[in-house]
């Protein structure tokens, strides 16, 4: 049994243009969606009272949106002694699937939900993408991405959209990756790319920054959910900043925000892979540690295999509990550098929280004692700041479930970009 991949009106997920009336009713139908997102059901009534919507108008969109099957019914509230019941409805959307991926320097992770939020696949593999070159590493993700969608199809929920989290500079609006220098890509058009790869899936791709999607998944589902000043780092083998800065994401005037990983912090320092000398993640990037912490283990000897990096932190993490005198120094000192570039961003954006995650979250009863020391030392204003370092309950998962979680917001920001009706499967 198969289902109908194409749930978008048009190729490669365009949305027609639209002006007056049609424009108005996306964006109505958005508001609705919105307002369900926030709540497990509400009725009629109480999403007129909360949009400022006509109960008419509610009553009409909420026709449509129950026809395109992205809402239900979910029962009847009574209100009062008195009165007509209310019938509830809430977000549905259970045959609608958003794909996240992210690609990074030893791994492949994927997340897989339905618009209501429920995960249908969810996985990472290990891959030597810094190894790989180009074409065999984009090759492979294009694999596991059609692997995921037939796995999401399998439980009857087809993607109708893919997200894609890479460590780099990426020009959003093209899907052009400019610069990822841990994968050695320059001006990779990876989303036309993929897009190929996926066919007959025809849906649109899109590819941003891990530390941009990253934060927001922290801001949305995190540990500091809801805070609306904070910075997130990444804690791979490369080191990135998703900020968000009065509760919306600062992308800068071309996108290219939140490199904070080449920040300079010693210019005596080792070279890094972006050519510059004394970046912040020679410091504190996973292969840093690993280099301190075991080196025979170290990321780009010869004949090594690529082992998963959760493999190599549960190794440290081993190492930390009995005491091992290498690794404590190699943490000790990590956990310096962060807190030092920890402070340079508190100085500049004044977040309430420092959001550590990849690696950094695992080994954050070791790290965090240094980093905080050094923050409260270093920032300039002191306690009266207010910031302090969290650690991520999200893990390694962070960046391909925030591409999911984009995903899911471009559909509810145009419903009409779904088909009116559930694809049917095909007999044989």
């Amino acid at each position: 049994m198969t289902y109908e991949p194409n749930l978008l009106r048009t190729p490669g997920g365009a949305t027609p243009s639209a002006a007056g009336p049609a424009a108005l009713r996306r964006a109505n139908l958005s508001l609705v969606l919105r307002e369900l997102r926030d709540h497990e059901s509400l009725s009629r009534a109480d999403i007129a009272d909360a949009t400022g919507l006509h109960r008419a108008t509610v009553s009409n969109l909420m026709a449509e949106l129950l026809e395109r099957r992205l809402v239900r019914e979910v029962g009847v509230e009574h209100v009062g002694a008195i009165g007509r019941p209310r019938r509830a409805v809430a977000l549905h959307g259970a045959h609608v699937g958003a794909l996240g991926l992210e690609i990074n320097v030893d791994y492949i992770a994927v997340h897989g939900t339905d618009l209501s939020g429920r995960v249908l696949v969810e996985r990472r593999v290990a891959f030597d993408t810094m190894g790989s070159g180009t074409d065999r590493a984009v090759r492979r993700l294009g694999l596991v991405a059609k692997e995921a969608a037939e796995a999401m199809e399998r439980a009857r929920a087809v993607p109708a959209g893919v997200a894609v989290a890479v460590p780099g500079l990426v020009d959003v609006a093209r899907g052009v990756v400019t610069l990822a220098p841990n994968l050695y890509w320059h001006d990779l058009p990876l989303a036309d790319e993929l897009t190929s790869m996926l066919r007959p899936l025809d849906v649109p791709v899109r590819v941003d920054n891990d530390a941009n999607l990253s934060a927001l998944a922290e801001f949305t589902s995190g540990v500091a959910a809801g805070t609306p000043d904070l910075v997130y780092l990444t804690g791979e083998v490369g080191v990135g900043g998703g900020i968000i800065s009065g509760g919306r994401l600062l992308c800068g005037a071309d996108g290219y925000s939140g490199e904070v990983g080449h920040l300079r912090v010693d210019p005596n320092g080792d070279q890094c892979g972006c050519g510059r000398v004394g970046c912040w993640e020679t410091k504190v990037g996973l292969a840093a540690l690993v280099r301190a912490a075991m080196p025979e283990q170290a990321y780009g000897l010869p004949g090594m295999p690529v082992p998963d990096p959760d493999e190599r932190v549960a190794d440290i993490a081993r190492g930390l509990s009995s005491g091992d005198r290498r690794m404590t120094q190699a943490v000790a000192q990590v956990g310096q550098w962060l807190g030092l570039g920890g402070s340079i961003l508190a100085n500049l954006f004044n977040p309430r929280v420092i959001v550590i995650g990849g690696y950094f979250a695992s080994l954050a009863q070791w790290l965090l004692p240094h980093a905080q020391d050094q923050l409260n030392r270093l920032v300039v204003a002191g306690s009266g700041a207010q910031c302090r370092f969290v650690a991520s309950t999200l893990g390694f998962g962070a960046a391909s479930r925030g591409a999911a979680s984009m995903v899911v917001d471009q559909i509810i920001a145009d419903p009409t970009s779904i088909l009116d009706s559930l694809p049917r499967p095909a007999v044989h």
